[in-house]
């Protein structure tokens, strides 16, 4: 039996720093057109979209913070989030199984104070690339797909779930990004997800779902003009 779950919260729950963009974007409203630059200077910490998201998880699944407690020395931090990141991020672990991290209240206060610790200890880039469930971005998504991803997102967030997604427009590279979706509701026209962006993490993110259409889509923000995409969820089968 799945240990019991809880529901994640943005405020405690996630990174305080960002998935930094390697690219800055500029998006004409009339003709449609995007047009792109590198940044200047090249970011310190980008194309980890993926391995945020999942650590995300495995801190949600299998760390218990004690804000009560003594802060740690790095070493023993450092020990404590490589015993996170190693367990599986598609099971919880049982409440009395869970790594103590002591001395903070959630994973965003401590990653203010350890971000270099953390940034270090999640992983590089490559692990955004080298992923399991990559192997789906080739099959053609059905509209049939899309409705049923959208009822069984809404009904794990129902049940404490916090889903991890893949949203893509293969074969454009215009979006390849990873979010957590933690809430979720029926709308008239068919559903509203809010989500963790690693990309954007002062606020959480909102994707919608068309019933008519049968159509995820994003809002506009700085690296995407808004519009239809395709989303997945990973991190939740063994091949996947």
């Amino acid at each position: 039996m799945l240990a019991v779950r809880r529901r994640l919260d943005f405020d405690r729950d996630t990174f305080a720093f960002a998935n930094e963009l390697v690219w800055e974007y500029h998006f004409d409203e009339a003709t449609g057109a995007t047009t792109t630059r590198r940044r200047v200077p090249p970011p310190d910490y980008a194309l980890r979209c993926f391995v945020l998201v999942r650590a995300v998880r495995q801190f949600l699944y299998h760390a218990r913070f004690e804000p009560g407690a003594d802060a740690a020395s790095d070493d023993v931090y450092r020990r404590l989030v490589r015993t996170v990141l190693a367990r599986d991020p598609r099971r919880p672990s049982e409440p009395a199984e869970r790594v103590v991290i002591p001395g903070f209240a959630g994973l965003r206060e401590m990653s203010v104070a350890r971000e270099a610790l953390l940034k270090s200890a999640c992983g590089g880039a490559w692990r955004s690339y080298v992923q399991r469930s990559h192997w789906h971005i080739v099959v053609p998504v059905s509209r049939r797909h899309q409705h049923r991803t959208a009822r069984e997102l809404l009904e794990a967030v129902r049940h404490e779930g916090a889903p991890i997604v893949h949203l893509l427009r293969f074969p454009s590279l215009a979006i390849n990004h990873a979010m957590i979706i933690f809430d979720g509701a029926r709308t008239a026209d068919g559903a509203e997800f809010v989500a963790y962006d690693p990309n954007q993490p002062g606020r959480p993110a909102r994707l919608v779902y068309d019933h008519g259409r049968r159509t995820f889509s994003l809002p506009a923000n700085r690296y995407w003009p808004g519009g239809d995409l395709n989303l997945f969820e990973i991190f939740r089968r063994w091949y996947l």
